[in-house]
């Protein structure tokens, strides 16, 4: 179930609602926005996009010192200001039991939590192709998962989930463009050098069809990898995003100095 928005920054976001307009994107809505995120508006539905590079403190997140599910985005963020940092967006990361463990690959700091799983299964996760989720030393990558099975990527941080999005530039292929499948959905995706990856979540309930050609069409990303679309929430208090509802399994975060 997707969280409410709490809106800590509700003036701005408007202003920025009504820069990006009913129509498509500008570029200078995003220039108004913080460096990390913005809104874009792409055949008639918002999505909110975050942006790391490569050399960001970009990590995922499970669990704390104590081994205890971190669970939610105000704990994370106080476990940020325990460092000396402040949490520039958050959003969750992948699929999880019902005790927050990862269903399937999980690495954090080069430590293996959750096994690869390669064959067919229930659920979204298992519609095959899935993938992984990679974060390298100098880049990203989202690979589908039986290649990073056969390449094994120096990864210090990995989520696998499913199924993939966007893959060698060409749609999932069992996604429909009519399907009745809606849901509010997040993801990410990553670009063909790399460099740059694109976390994003839909405003609205929209159908797997539309959410993968954002990320193709859109944001020009070749490959992009499904996170969720029953808890698909994300944390970006520079465009009035904290959204809140039940604790939550891995997240992805973004870290910067405190100012």
């Amino acid at each position: 179930m997707t969280g409410a928005r709490l809106s800590l920054l509700g003036l701005a976001a408007l202003a920025l609602a009504f820069a990006v307009g009913s129509g498509s994107w500008h570029p200078g809505a995003a220039a108004r926005a913080a460096a990390g995120c913005r809104t874009e508006i792409f055949e008639g539905v918002e999505f909110a996009v975050c942006t790391a590079r490569a050399g960001d403190d970009l990590r995922l997140f499970l669990n704390d010192a104590a081994g205890e599910p971190i669970a939610t985005f105000e704990r994370l963020a106080e476990i940020a200001a325990a460092e000396g940092a402040r949490l520039v967006f958050a959003m969750n990361a992948g699929m999880y039991h019902p005790d927050r463990r990862p269903v399937g690959l999980y690495l954090e700091q080069g430590q293996q939590i959750g096994g690869l799983v390669t064959a067919p299964g229930p659920g979204n996760f298992g519609l095959l192709p899935n993938g992984v989720f990679c974060i390298a030393a100098d880049r990203f990558a989202v690979l589908e998962s039986r290649r990073y099975a056969r390449e094994r990527p120096d990864c210090r941080y990995a989520t696998q989930s499913g199924p993939m999005l966007v893959l060698g530039g060409r749609l999932h292929p069992r996604f429909m463009r009519q399907s009745a499948s809606r849901h509010v959905r997040n993801g990410v995706g990553v670009s063909a050098d790399g460099r740059r990856a694109e976390f994003v979540i839909s405003g609205s309930a929209v159908n797997f069809h539309l959410f993968a050609r954002f990320f193709r069409d859109r944001l020009r990303l070749p490959d992009a990898l499904y996170f969720d679309g029953k808890v698909s929430r994300l944390y970006a208090p520079e465009i009035g995003r904290a959204d809140f509802g039940l604790p939550m399994g891995p997240m992805v975060g973004l870290l910067a100095a405190a100012e």
